[in-house]
């Protein structure tokens, strides 16, 4: 979970500006009018006249309005979007736009009750596609209108959250990057500390010399304002520019003065408490390193583990204990035990981590289970300090597959292993990890889940989880509050408390006038048991509120409320039967009472009726349902007429069906998909990589006698070809037969066997009539879907299925009717309409400088289900994907299979 405030904006811009931020912007392929030309103002006949982010930050508990206002300059009706990338941990409370004066404002509805809702909608026609999306530190939030010339339109949005301390500070990040000039623009911050404010800092990447004496910071005591308000001419790029300067990040950091190490809060028959002691003396650690090393995990992800495990040693003090365990198809380890952390003994670790390199397949249960045992035997043969921490780190970047692969049995045998002893952190690289697994075991055993994006960055992801939790100060820390005086307690045990974090504990009071409360500490410390009582009265808590001016409605029954909704949310991610259902029923209840929009609600957006304006919902994505290539089973359980939510993986890439090429586009958390009509017996060339040597094609197939009424023949690939030219290796796949050629050495299957080979080079899965998955090389990986039909049916074939999962292994140079679409690219769509099916409109894509007109519609996955799949939503690309393929599709016909 993020430690800190993040807020995305950008604002209203051109049709070809990217739309990554937080977003107000209008897509329309018409020019601009004459008259505005002159007008740096006004785009595509729009103009945002103000944009206004406020911020009221109350005991760490943020409220959050966003709003912003435009007009249309135009003469017709143009579509107005306003995009919000929202903190994960941020909960949407409400939103309205108001249009001539005429307000519509979203409502917060269980969720199985706007699903209803949307699905009627859908029948008549009138509703777009829900407008969620998640990013790696954000969730997105979209809605679009259409708005008639001259009227105005204002959107606002509120959103709150608890900020968390990390390493001593708590940190608004806001990112700045409105594309074009905004007459009004503000940013504004207040902040309201009853223990008193320290250190309160502002910078943004993008300040100048010139911009710098614009940000505008006091703090006195309790308060604290930070402004940061630009003329137009300060947006300016250069004195006549009409481009904007504001492009970067906005940073507010702050902290709170401690006498003591709590803080009691107690208004309206509600409490907070903050704990957060200081001057502690460090508990040494003893942590064990539990890596991956199996093929996925070649090539950058090794590279980039092995960085930031020499980066961790070199933090690792004298008197921590350590070890690191690696697990491909078999279990290595550095040391039979945990050895201290001596100058020699780094030395030596530092030289087995740069040698670490990757193997086999992936046996996580043996991998976790000796980490654990290594623990355990620390502490039973007394080679460990009785008062230390120990934590278990473990990295994969796949799933369980040699050893116990069930994950509810190596769940079961985790947690009785660990006995609550010491909590596990779970580092899921990428998305090819079943994170809802690994977020559940590290839940059951006091621990957390993080996913590693497999980015530029990701050694600084590995380094920065390791440096949350190097520095632990107490253990089995309890704060113990009156029973017959409390109700609806937060969670108030805590196993470790890291320096610079803080832990916030919540509650209500069965007497609502009862104006006192006693609690009591306890702590294991490094040289002795911090142990303690503290009581605050309610008077004191008021007093210091009259003092200031932030306070929003009862923020502190609505910060317990958010603090135990999202409590109960992961408690029911760990739980099952009758415990999860009481943990769901109590989390929705509290989510409908305080209107947070939470994985169990959902928010519908009525627009006006006019104009082809479409009703929306909006939803709390989660992470385990993000991007996991272990469940492709996207959220379609609405129908996908404009379906934007049900965004494909960014790995997503296949051609499957008749066949039918899908293409995932992740920066628009968006798919694009085409067909290739071509006469059977053709090989297309699918993959080529000149510098990895690695080249897919596929022969394609037709009926078993031609359809002579059909204009178009249905065609499928029969067999697919995988080479590898620099390890001499080739792989046939044919519905019959796997056959593997090495050099001159010959090895066949047929999809009756169910086989793991692993040789020089390769790794092979078969999933006996199903599926089979193949890393080759580099540690690309494809999956090859088998379809099967009747074998005596007048008319169809068996036939293949091609998907990608790791095309990023694959070089910048690598082409094909697929592999070109490993790389970036960029669209943008215009003036959606109704199309020839009411319930697929059609629209205008730009794309590598083509206008072409585009289809909304799906394509079917089979990866999990070859019998029925499941419907992945994508833009539409009509003629042999002509003007989305560089070239025309012929151009990719080659003359055999290798």
């Amino acid at each position: 979970m993020e430690n800190h405030l993040l807020l995305y904006i950008l604002l209203l811009i051109p049709a070809f500006a990217s739309s990554d931020f937080l977003v107000t912007h209008v897509r329309n392929f018409k020019k601009r009018n004459a008259d505005n030309a002159d007008n740096d103002l006004v785009v595509n006949g729009i103009e945002i006249y103000s944009m206004k982010i406020d911020s009221q930050v109350t005991s760490r508990f943020a409220h959050n309005v966003i709003t912003s206002r435009a007009v249309n300059r135009g003469n017709v009706h143009k579509e107005v979007f306003f995009d919000v990338d929202l903190p994960k941990t941020a909960f949407i409370t409400n939103f309205s736009m108001t249009i001539d004066g005429v307000t519509y404002p979203g409502t917060i509805k269980e969720k199985e009750v706007a699903k209803k809702q949307y699905e009627k909608a859908v029948s008549k026609g009138q509703t777009a596609g829900l407008v969620k999306a998640s990013g790696r530190k954000t969730e997105k939030f979209t809605v679009s209108v259409n708005v008639a010339a001259a009227s105005k339109v204002t959107f606002e949005l509120t959103y709150e959250e608890l900020l968390k301390r990390q390493f001593g500070k708590y940190k608004m990040f806001i990112k700045v990057k409105p594309k074009q000039l905004v007459k009004d623009f503000e940013i504004e911050v207040n902040i309201f500390e009853p223990q008193g404010i320290t250190d309160l800092e502002a910078e943004g990447t993008f300040i100048t010399n010139d911009l710098q004496n614009i940000i505008k910071k006091t703090f006195s005591d309790k308060k604290g304002h930070i402004s940061f308000k630009p003329t137009l001419d300060q947006q300016r790029t250069c004195a006549n520019c009409s481009q904007s300067v504001l492009d970067g990040d906005f940073t507010v950091k702050y902290d709170v003065k401690r006498t003591t190490p709590d803080n009691l809060q107690i208004v309206n028959g509600y409490f907070v408490h903050f704990f957060a002691p200081s001057n502690l003396p460090k508990l040494p650690k003893n942590v064990v390193f539990v890596i991956d090393i199996s093929g996925s995990m070649s090539g950058r992800e090794i590279q980039q583990t092995r960085e930031a495990l020499l980066k961790i040693l070199d933090d690792i003090t004298e008197d921590d204990f350590f070890n690191f365990v690696l697990f491909g198809s078999e279990v290595e380890i550095w040391k039979e035990t945990l050895m201290k952390a001596t100058p020699e003994n780094l030395d030596e670790a530092r030289n087995f981590v740069r040698g670490i390199d990757t193997r086999g397949m992936t046996n996580l249960y043996g991998g976790i289970m000796r980490g654990i045992d290594m623990l355990n035997a620390g502490y039973e043969g007394n080679l460990v300090p009785k008062r230390s921490a120990s934590i278990i780190i473990m990295l994969t970047d796949g799933q369980p597959n040699v050893g116990i692969s069930n994950t509810e049995e190596i769940q079961t045998h985790v947690k009785k292993a660990i006995e609550g002893r010491y909590p596990l952190y779970n580092l899921g690289f990428g998305y090819g990890v079943d994170y809802n697994f690994l977020e559940k075991m590290a839940l059951e055993n006091k621990g957390l889940a993080r996913r590693i994006y497999p980015d530029s960055d990701a050694a600084l992801q590995l380094q920065g989880f390791y440096d949350e939790v190097s520095n632990p100060m107490l253990m089995d820390l309890e704060l113990t509050y009156p029973e017959n005086e409390i109700s609806d307690l937060t969670k108030n045990s805590f196993k470790h408390f890291y320096d610079g974090s803080e832990v916030v504990v919540a509650g209500r009071f069965i007497d609502n006038n009862q104006n006192s409360l006693t609690v009591d500490v306890r702590g294991e410390g490094a040289n002795d048991i911090l142990s303690y009582t503290t009581q605050r009265d309610a008077v004191q808590t008021a007093k210091a509120f009259q003092e200031q001016e932030y306070i929003f409605g009862d923020y502190i029954e609505r910060l317990w409320a958010y603090l135990t909704i999202e409590q109960l949310l992961e408690e029911r991610t760990a739980a099952t039967g009758e415990e999860k259902e009481n943990l769901t029923a109590k989390a929705l209840d509290l989510s409908l009472k305080y209107k947070f929009v939470t994985p169990l609600t959902s928010m519908v957006v009525t627009k006006p009726e006019d104009h082809n304006n479409q009703d929306g919902i909006a939803d709390k994505p989660i992470e385990a349902e993000a991007r996991d290539l272990s469940s492709l089973l996207l959220h379609t359980s609405y129908p996908p007429a404009y379906y934007l939510a049900s965004s494909p993986p960014s790995w997503y890439t296949s051609v499957d069906g008749d066949p039918h090429f899908i293409i995932s586009v992740p920066q628009k958390e968006d798919a694009i998909c085409f067909n290739i009509n071509e006469n059977p017996g053709a090989v297309l060339n699918l993959i080529n990589d000149p510098v990895t040597g690695i080249t897919v094609n596929g022969e394609l197939i037709g009926d078993k006698r031609p359809n002579s009424e059909a204009k178009i023949q249905n065609t499928y690939f029969g067999k697919l070809g995988i080479a590898n030219k620099h390890l001499n290796l080739r792989l046939t796949v044919t519905p019959e037969k796997i056959t593997i050629q090495n050099g001159n050495e010959k090895t066949g299957f047929t999809w009756l066997d169910s086989v793991t080979l692993q040789q020089e080079g390769l790794t092979l899965i078969i999933n006996r009539k199903k599926n089979l998955v193949l890393s080759m090389g580099s540690g690309v990986s494809f999956a090859i879907v088998l379809h099967q039909v009747w074998k005596k049916h007048p008319l169809h074939q068996d036939f293949l299925g091609l998907y990608t999962l790791e095309s990023h292994k694959l070089s910048e140079q690598t082409h094909g009717l697929l592999g070109q679409f490993f790389h970036p690219i960029d669209f943008t769509i215009l003036e959606i309409h109704p199309g020839s099916d009411p319930k697929k409109p059609d629209a205008t894509m730009i794309v590598k400088n083509n206008e072409l007109i585009v289809t909304r519609g799906w394509q079917k996955d089979y990866r999990r289900d070859p019998a029925h799949g499941v419907d992945i939503p994508c833009w539409f690309v009509h003629d042999n994907g002509t003007g989305l393929i560089d070239g025309v599709h012929t151009d990719y016909i080659v003359s055999s299979l290798f």
